[in-house]
């Protein structure tokens, strides 16, 4: 199953995408997104996917601050892009997480981690990197199981004019270092493959 979208009609507010977004029925599990002003419908992860994101998220819990959280299905809004995306991690300060609604705006994250599926990768390639560099993210860590045939791990950072300097890419089973305020030394041999 690919993504299914529903174009907006030409200028389109982003108060009209959101309302449309929030409206969106989607079938349980599905990933409804904003990508560039284009209201999308993605099908649940795979199992794989998910045991990326499981395995990230238990490793993270060891070095983020007591009062920060880890959230799968959290909107970030990125206005600027014509963006609300539903990261497969965000690490946020728990307070800017609580409270009424179901999205934060894109600069309160610390750490945003999208992981490829075969059918929609270059969305997070593409797409995703750029809006969330020009939300100022200061951290974006693309998992890329599907990057021709070598799967890979993308750290990129320091946000400057709507784009990212890239700190580091590894081929899975290498080590990949997120830098303070985390100070991990990522093994990406334990992701699964494909």
């Amino acid at each position: 199953m690919s993504a299914l979208t529903v174009d907006p009609a030409p200028g389109q507010e982003w108060d009209d995408l959101v309302r449309i977004w929030e409206e969106t029925d989607a079938p349980e599990g599905c990933k409804v997104e904003i990508i560039e002003g284009i209201v999308t419908v993605s099908p649940p992860p795979s199992k794989d996917h998910n045991t990326t994101a499981e395995l990230l998220q238990r490793r993270l819990y060891g070095v983020i601050p007591e009062d920060w959280g880890i959230y799968q299905t959290l909107g970030v809004s990125v206005p600027g892009r014509a963006g609300l995306y539903i990261p497969d991690l965000v690490v946020v300060p728990r307070a800017v997480a609580t409270g009424p609604g179901n999205r934060v705006p894109a600069e309160e994250a610390r750490l945003v981690v999208e992981i490829t599926s075969q059918a929609n990768a270059n969305h997070d390639r593409v797409g995703k990197v750029h809006g969330y560099a020009k939300a100022g993210v200061e951290l974006f860590l693309l998992l890329d199981p599907w990057h021709s045939g070598r799967p890979t791990a993308t750290l990129y950072g320091e946000p400057d004019g709507g784009t990212y300097r890239v700190l580091d890419t590894v081929e899975y089973g290498e080590k990949l270092t997120l830098p303070e305020p985390f100070g991990l030394d990522l093994d990406t041999g334990i992701f699964p493959v494909g």
